[in-house]
C-alpha cells in the first residue's frame, strides 16, 4: 500500500557466503597437507615451507612492481632451495650463512632503480617461512612440538580472532588499516593463542613428545601470547603493505584467503619469533 516502507530484507548470515566456504575449504585442505607432512618430516616437510617461501616471495616481487621480475624470482627461488638443502644435509652454519649473502647481493645487483633493496627483503622474508618450521622439526629434541606449537598458535589466534569479531563486533583495532579487524575479535585472538600453544606443549609432554621440559608453563603460556600478538600484528602489517602498493590481496594462489603472504602474514611474524628462541636456545652458551 502506499505510504507503508518496503520490507527490509532478511539479514543475511554472518558466514553463510561462497567466500567463507572457500576459506574454510582451503584452509581444510592447507591443513591436513601441512599435519600430514610435519609427521613424515624431512624432504615432505622441507619441501612445504620451500614452496611457501618461494610463492611468498614471488607475490612480494610482484606487489612491489621488482624488475627483472622473471631473473629476480629465479635468483630468489635457488637461494632458497640452496639453503633449505644446505640445512637438510647438516652443513656446517658458514654454508648457509654464505649462500644467504651471495643471495641477497646478487638480487641488489640485479634490481633496478631505487626499490632494488626490495627483492632482499622478499629473499629474507621466504628465507624465514622456508627455514624456521624445517630446523625446528629437525632438532631432536624439539621435533614435532616446535612446529605444532607455531601452527596452534597461529591457527588459533586467526580462527577465533574471525568468528570473535563477526559474532560480537564492537570498537576497530585499526580501522585505517584494516577496517574489519575489532578489538573483541584481537582479545578473542589472544585468549585463544594462549590457550592452543600451551595445550600443545601440555598434549605433547603427556606423550612424551617434548625433549625441552624445563621451560615452565607459565613461560610457555606468556610466549604464546606474545607469539599470538605478533601473529596478529603480521596481519596488520600485510594489510598496510597492500594498501601502500594498492592491491587487494597479495596474489590468487589460496581460493577464499587470496595469496600466501596473505595466508603466512601471522605465520612469518611467529616463525621470527620461533627462530630467534630457538638461536637462543642451540647457539647461545648454556
Amino acid at each position: 500500500m502506499a505510504g507503508e516502507k518496503a520490507a527490509s530484507p532478511a539479514p543475511r548470515a554472518p558466514f553463510a557466503n561462497r567466500e567463507f566456504g572457500l576459506r574454510v575449504a582451503s584452509a581444510l585442505v592447507l591443513g591436513a597437507a601441512v599435519l600430514g607432512t610435519l609427521i613424515l618430516g624431512g624432504w615432505a616437510f622441507a619441501a612445504v615451507w620451500l614452496i611457501a617461501g618461494i610463492v611468498g616471495a614471488a607475490e612480494w616481487l610482484a606487489m612491489t612492481r621488482s624488475e627483472p621480475l622473471a631473473p629476480l624470482l629465479g635468483l630468489t627461488g635457488a637461494t632458497l632451495f640452496a639453503l633449505l638443502a644446505a640445512v637438510l644435509v647438516g652443513a656446517p652454519l658458514w654454508v648457509p650463512v654464505l649462500v644467504l649473502l651471495a643471495g641477497s647481493l646478487g638480487l641488489f645487483a640485479l634490481g633496478h632503480g631505487p626499490g632494488r633493496r626490495k627483492p632482499v627483503w622478499g629473499l629474507l622474508g621466504g628465507a624465514v617461512v622456508a627455514l624456521v618450521p624445517t630446523l625446528l622439526r629437525l632438532d631432536p629434541e624439539i621435533g614435532i612440538v616446535g612446529p605444532a606449537w607455531m601452527f596452534a598458535v597461529v591457527w588459533s589466534t586467526d580462527s577465533v580472532a574471525y568468528f570473535t569479531g563477526r559474532l560480537i563486533g564492537g570498537p576497530k583495532l585499526m580501522p585505517r588499516v584494516s577496517p574489519k579487524k575489532t578489538w573483541s575479535g584481537a582479545l578473542g585472538g589472544l585468549f585463544a593463542g594462549i590457550v592452543g600453544g600451551t595445550l600443545t606443549v601440555l598434549v605433547a609432554r603427556d606423550h612424551g613428545w617434548d625433549a625441552l621440559p624445563a621451560i615452565s608453563l607459565p613461560l610457555v603460556a606468556a610466549v604464546s601470547g606474545l607469539a599470538s600478538i605478533l601473529s596478529m600484528a603480521g596481519d596488520l602489517v600485510e594489510s598496510a603493505l597492500k594498501r601502500r602498493y594498492g592491491v587487494k590481496d597479495s596474489g590468487r594462489s589460496i581460493p577464499g584467503h587470496g595469496g600466501v603472504m596473505d595466508r603466512l602474514d601471522g605465520f612469518f611474524a611467529v616463525a621470527g619469533l620461533a627462530g630467534l628462541c630457538f638461536a637462543a636456545l642451540r647457539l647461545l652458551p648454556a
